[in-house]
C-alpha cells in the first residue's frame, strides 16, 4: 500500500498548495491591495444590490404564501407607536385633569371657585391620576428597554435570527435559506476570518515596528498609513459597505469627535476613513497586545481600571491631548454603552467640559443585511463577532456634521444635549434623555426627586400666591 499511497499523498498536498495559493492571491489582488490604496472595484456594492433583489423576491413570496394560508404577517411596532404622547408641562396636564374631574354641582354647593388650574387648591385628589397614568405608560411603553433589544424587521432577510415566523412559509424559501447558510458559513465566514486575522496581525506587527522610529513627521505619516490600511482590511472582513456624507466636516487635529454608539465596530467604521486617537481602558490578552502595539506608533489614551473612575485625571489627559494641535482628534462615544440603532441616549458631559471644538458624527446602520447592535448582556464579544461575520453584510451611512463649540453661558450638559440633538436629527434617531447606564442599573433617586420637586414647586407657588392675596 505504501508505494501506491505516496503518489496520492503528493497529489493531495499539491492540490492543497494550489488551493491556498489561489485563495491568498485572490485576497491579495481583490481585497488587500485595494484596501492599502483605499480603492474599491465595486464588488461589494454589486453584492448589496443583488441581496436587495433577493430580499424583495423573498418578501413577495412570503406575502403571497401568507395570503394563500390565511396567515397574518407580523409587523413590528415602531419606537413611538404604542402610546401617542404630547409634550406638555406638568402644570398644564394637571390643569386639564382638574378641569375634566371638576363637578359644577359640588363647586356651587361648596361655594368654591370653578377655576380648575393647579392654583385653585393646594392639593387635589385628581392629581394622582396624572402620576398613575405616567407610571402605567412607562410600564407599557418602556423607552429604555426597547433601546437594548435588537431592531425588528418587517420582512425576512433569510437569517434565522431576524424573524421567527418566516422560516417555513414555502419550500422555495426554505431551500433559499439553506443555500444562504452554505454561502455564509462555507464561503463568507472563512474569507472574513482570513481577512480579520490579516488586518489585526498587520496592525500589531507594523505599529510595533513603527514604534522604534524617532518621533517626527515620518513616524506620524507611516503610523497614519498603517492604521488606515489595517482598518480598511478589517472593514472588508465584515463586508462593510459604508457611505460617508459631508467629508468636508471631518474632524481635525486638536478636536474631539463624538458619535452615537451602536457597536464596537463603530471604531473601525470611522477609523477606515480617517485616523483618530482612541480612548479606553487597558485590557489584557489579545486586546491588550493590540493596545500596546498601537500606542507605540500613535498617542492613543489608555487608562488603568483605577484611573477610569478619576474624572479629573481623565479630563486632564484629554485636555492635554487636544491642546497639542499636531495630535490626532480624539474619538469618544459619550453614551458609554451600545444602543440599538434606533435612538440616542444621554451623553456623559465629561468630554464636553474640556472646551475644545467638538465634531459630531451620526452613524446609522441598515438592519436588513445584518444586525450591528451588540447586546453585551446577552452575547459575549466572540459570539457577537461570529454573528457579525456570518451575516450577509454590514451596511451603514456616516454623516460628518459641522463642528460645534460651547456657547457663552452654556454649561457642559446643555452643550452635550445640543450635540446629541444634532446627531439624532441627522441620523433619523430618537433623542432620549435617559442614561444608558440604566441598561444594567436602576433609575437614580435624583431623577425621582426632580419629579417630586417639580410637583412641590407648583404647590408651594400656590401657597405663596395665596399668602400675598
Amino acid at each position: 500500500m505504501g508505494p501506491f499511497m505516496s503518489p496520492f499523498n503528493n497529489l493531495l498536498c499539491m492540490l492543497l498548495g494550489i488551493s491556498f495559493t489561489v485563495w491568498f492571491t485572490l485576497l491579495l489582488v481583490f481585497i488587500i491591495v485595494p484596501a492599502i490604496f483605499g480603492v474599491s472595484f465595486g464588488i461589494r456594492r454589486l453584492y448589496m444590490k443583488t441581496l436587495l433583489k433577493v430580499f424583495e423576491w423573498a418578501t413577495m413570496r412570503m406575502e403571497r404564501g401568507a395570503k394563500e394560508k390565511n396567515h397574518l404577517l407580523y409587523k413590528p411596532c415602531s419606537l413611538n407607536s404604542i402610546i401617542a404622547k404630547e409634550s406638555t408641562s406638568l402644570e398644564e396636564e394637571l390643569k386639564d385633569i382638574r378641569r375634566n374631574c371638576s363637578s359644577p354641582e359640588l363647586d356651587d354647593s361648596a361655594s368654591i371657585t370653578t377655576d380648575p388650574s393647579p392654583s385653585s387648591s393646594e392639593f387635589d385628589m385628581s392629581d394622582a391620576f396624572y402620576f398613575c397614568r405616567r407610571g402605567i405608560e412607562s410600564i407599557v411603553d418602556d423607552e429604555v428597554t426597547k433601546c437594548f433589544t435588537a431592531e425588528e424587521l418587517e420582512s425576512w432577510n433569510l437569517l434565522t435570527r431576524s424573524n421567527y415566523n418566516f422560516n417555513h412559509i414555502s419550500s422555495r424559501l426554505t431551500v433559499l435559506w439553506g443555500l444562504g447558510v452554505v454561502i455564509r458559513y462555507g464561503f463568507l465566514l472563512p474569507l472574513r476570518l482570513t481577512l480579520a486575522i490579516t488586518g489585526v496581525g498587520l496592525l500589531v506587527v507594523l505599529t510595533a515596528m513603527i514604534g522604534f522610529l524617532p518621533n517626527g513627521r515620518m513616524k506620524n505619516f507611516l503610523s497614519e498609513k498603517v492604521h488606515l490600511m489595517c482598518y480598511r482590511i478589517c472593514v472588508r472582513a465584515l463586508t462593510a459597505i459604508i457611505t460617508y456624507h459631508h467629508s468636508e466636516n471631518k474632524p481635525k487635529n486638536g478636536g474631539i469627535c463624538v458619535a452615537n454608539h451602536t457597536s464596537p465596530i463603530d471604531v473601525i467604521i470611522l477609523a477606515s476613513d480617517g485616523c483618530y486617537a482612541m480612548v479606553g481602558q487597558i485590557h489584557g490578552g489579545l486586546m491588550g497586545l493590540i493596545q500596546r502595539s498601537m500606542v507605540k506608533a500613535c498617542p492613543h489614551i489608555w487608562f488603568e481600571r483605577s484611573e477610569v473612575k478619576d474624572r479629573h485625571l481623565v479630563a486632564k489627559r484629554l485636555s492635554d491631548h487636544v491642546k497639542d494641535k499636531s495630535k490626532l482628534p480624539i474619538l469618544i462615544f459619550p453614551e458609554g454603552t451600545c444602543i440599538n440603532n434606533t435612538s440616542v441616549m444621554m451623553f456623559k458631559k465629561g468630554s464636553f467640559e474640556i472646551g475644545s471644538t467638538v465634531y459630531p458624527v451620526a452613524i446609522k446602520y441598515d438592519p436588513r443585511f445584518g444586525e450591528a447592535f451588540w447586546n453585551s448582556s446577552q452575547f459575549g464579544m466572540m459570539n457577537y463577532l461570529l454573528r457579525m461575520m456570518s451575516s450577509w453584510a454590514i451596511v451603514c451611512s456616516v454623516w460628518y456634521l459641522p463642528p460645534m463649540i460651547r456657547q457663552e453661558g452654556e454649561d457642559a450638559m446643555q452643550f452635550a444635549n445640543r450635540v446629541k440633538a444634532a446627531i439624532a436629527r441627522q441620523g433619523g434617531l430618537v433623542d432620549l434623555l435617559w442614561d444608558g447606564g440604566l441598561k444594567r442599573g436602576k433609575v437614580k433617586d435624583t431623577f425621582k426627586e426632580e419629579q417630586q420637586k417639580l410637583y412641590s414647586k407648583i404647590l408651594v407657588g400656590t401657597q405663596e400666591v395665596r399668602s400675598r392675596s
